[in-house]
């Protein structure tokens, strides 16, 4: 086991990171930009080093700081998080390099799953199906190849950029007088966030749902599919509110739990085929009937990966330590069973009224509900923190669990209304999602199972 280790991120996760680390008796180190001196990562940890200014470029994305500050401090293994440099093999190759464990796919992996029109060949080598699109990358400057495409794809298309992810460089396209426009946004926004400026086109489904299957695999041959989570609150192509089991009807009865076990074992053959080792998401998109296609595989820990956790009472940062230790999946965790449900709701500074615009302020008032066993509270921030327009909004997450879905609903609920999270802007009082989220459990859609990817902004639109 690892005597100390170093969390390449910020925020929440670092928290989260640490938390798992300090249980384990591993010494923690952090790393910091001038915006988070003082932020809780920072203090939690036994060691913490600075590594920049404030944007990310110039800090938690300096692969080159990151790896000193490892050497610098003797850490053994490097935990990247979800986001920033968890999904670079670059960074992944570099770390290995230094003679320092990275703690999560091998480089091989990460060059698979990192590039989306190679995972969709992954997934066509083993027998999954992803949506219909192109064999390729398309070029944004070939509009009449692009719009043949499209045509044989038949509308509406999803316009994807070929690396990242987090629904960034993706745009729905239902009349091809808009494909041009879309193409060239894509690209750019490609290029801008992944260095990366090639596209694809994929067929849109109408009102789908998201469906991600956790795996674990270790370095001995073993892979564990740790059930589906349900990730259909989203705006912006970014997730809500996460629950685990899915409630979608198509996933009820014997059928239904038929189709579960074939879902996982798609998974896993999958992440198998390319050697995978840690934790990682393959994620699916669903008709209503329960048509089934791959995405993308997210080779890292997931924001919503606590849903899991709660529901199969396992700690999966642990288990990724473990593995990059190179022990084997233990027996209980090959073996472990779901209890109960599980929802998780995300506490954005955003405003769901104008589009869920991000909201930087300073948080003035901050109350938790008491956690316990079947709550949790995943915070990086305080009373008193900033919410800098540098970082991603979130403030925390709120996990519920419960022995049915109404009782994690019903917990859920009451916790929000627990919550007490005053923000003040530049120019006054600034707006949080927290009671969006409680119009999001009181909707008759989310209450009933039967919502899909375009509810929530709807739903928005609808309460403004």
């Amino acid at each position: 086991m690892f005597e100390k280790i170093l969390i390449a991120n910020r925020g929440e996760i670092a928290c989260r990171v640490a938390r798992t680390c300090k249980r384990l008796g591993i010494a923690v180190v952090a790393v910091y930009s001038d915006a988070d001196a003082n932020a809780p990562h920072v203090r939690m940890a036994d060691e913490a080093v600075r590594i920049g200014p404030p944007p990310v470029k110039d800090s938690y994305l300096s692969m080159d700081a990151v790896i000193a500050a490892a050497k610098q401090t003797g850490a053994r293994a490097i935990h990247p998080g979800y986001g920033l440099l968890s999904e670079k093999e670059a960074f992944c190759r570099a770390v290995n390099d230094a003679g320092i464990v990275f703690i999560g796919p091998r480089p091989e992996a990460l060059d698979a799953f990192g590039d989306k029109i190679k995972a969709r060949e992954v997934a066509k080598r083993v027998g999954v199906s992803p949506p219909p699109g192109t064999d390729g990358p398309i070029s944004a400057d070939n509009v009449e190849f692009a719009t043949r495409e499209a045509e044989r794809i038949g509308l509406p298309i999803l316009v994807k950029a070929a690396g990242g992810g987090g629904g960034i460089g993706m745009q729905i396209v239902e009349d091809l007088g808009k494909l041009p426009r879309a193409l060239t946004a894509c690209s750019d926004r490609g290029k801008s966030a992944f260095g990366d400026a090639r596209v694809y086109l994929e067929r849109y489904m109408r009102a789908p749902k998201h469906i991600e299957v956790q795996i674990l695999a270790d370095t001995h041959g073993n892979v564990v599919a740790l059930g589906e989570r349900e990730c259909s609150v989203q705006r912006r192509h970014q997730k809500i509110v996460e629950e685990s089991p899915s409630p979608a009807p198509f996933f009820q009865g014997e059928a239904g739990e038929a189709k579960r076990k074939d879902l996982f074992e798609q998974a896993k053959r999958i992440v198998r085929s390319v050697g995978y080792v840690g934790a990682g998401t393959v994620e699916f998109v669903a008709s209503g009937d329960g048509e089934i296609f791959f995405l993308e595989v997210n080779a890292r820990l997931q924001v919503e990966h606590c849903v899991t956790e709660m529901v199969w009472g396992i700690d999966l940062v642990e288990q990724q330590i473990r593995v990059a230790a190179g022990e084997r999946l233990a027996p209980e965790v090959l073996a472990a069973e779901a209890r109960g449900h599980s929802i998780e709701a995300r506490v954005y500074a955003e405003d769901p009224a104008k589009k869920f615009a991000p909201q930087p302020g300073r948080i003035a008032k901050l109350v938790w509900a008491p956690a316990g066993g079947d709550l949790r509270i995943e915070t990086g921030v305080e009373e008193g923190s900033e919410v800098t327009p540098f970082y991603d909004p979130m403030i925390a997450k709120i996990v519920a669990s419960g022995p049915s879905r109404a009782a994690a609903i019903a917990r859920l609920d009451e916790a929000l209304a627990l919550t007490t999270l005053e923000l003040v802007g530049p120019a006054g009082p600034a707006a949080t999602n927290l009671p969006f989220l409680r119009q999001v459990l009181a909707s008759e859609a989310f209450v009933g199972g039967r919502y899909d990817t375009l509810f929530a902004e709807a739903l928005a639109k609808e309460k403004r």
